[in-house]
C-alpha cells in the first residue's frame, strides 16, 4: 500500500504523542505501509516547523530526525507535476505528490478543502482517524 501523509499529519504527531495524526506516522514506522514523500514536502515540513506558534512546541532535533527517516525510509520524489485539483493551490503540490508516487491514500487533517475532494484521480483521501481504521479492520 502507498501512502502520502499530509504535512500536517506529521506536524499534528509531534504535537501530540497521542491521536489518530501520532498512530498514522507509527503505522509507516512499523512498515504497515509504503510512504510517499517528495522534496517539495521535505521542504514544506522544514518550513512549518520554524512557524512561531510551533517551534517553541517542537524539537528541533525531531524534525531533523524525521527528515533524516524519510530520506532513509520513504520515496522520495525529486519532481511532482503541477496540477490543479483543489481550491486550495497550496494544496496541489502534496495532490501532486500522491498522483506522481500513485499512492491509493493521502491522508489528511486539512478539512476546509483537500478532505472534501474524497477522491482524486483514484487516490482516496482520508482524515487520520479513517486511514488508522483501515488497519483495524478484521480481515475477511
Amino acid at each position: 500500500m502507498r501512502v502520502v501523509l499530509d504535512t500536517g499529519i506529521f506536524i499534528s504527531a509531534f504535537l501530540s504523542t497521542e491521536g489518530y495524526p501520532r498512530k498514522a506516522v507509527d503505522l509507516w514506522l512499523d512498515k504497515e505501509f509504503q510512504l510517499i514523500t517528495s522534496e517539495w514536502q521535505i521542504e514544506e515540513i522544514k518550513r512549518v516547523s520554524q512557524y512561531d506558534r510551533l517551534k517553541e512546541r517542537i524539537v528541533h532535533r525531531d524534525i531533523g530526525f524525521l527528515i533524516n527517516r524519510l530520506k532513509r525510509h520513504a520515496i522520495v520524489l525529486k519532481e511532482i507535476p503541477n496540477v490543479d485539483y483543489s481550491p486550495d493551490p497550496d494544496d496541489n503540490p502534496i495532490l501532486a505528490t500522491a498522483l506522481a508516487g500513485e499512492a491509493q491514500y493521502l491522508v489528511s487533517g486539512d478539512k476546509r478543502d483537500i478532505l472534501d475532494l474524497e477522491v482524486v484521480v483514484g487516490v482516496r483521501i482520508l482524515t487520520a482517524r479513517e486511514f488508522v481504521e483501515l488497519f483495524d479492520m478484521p480481515e475477511q
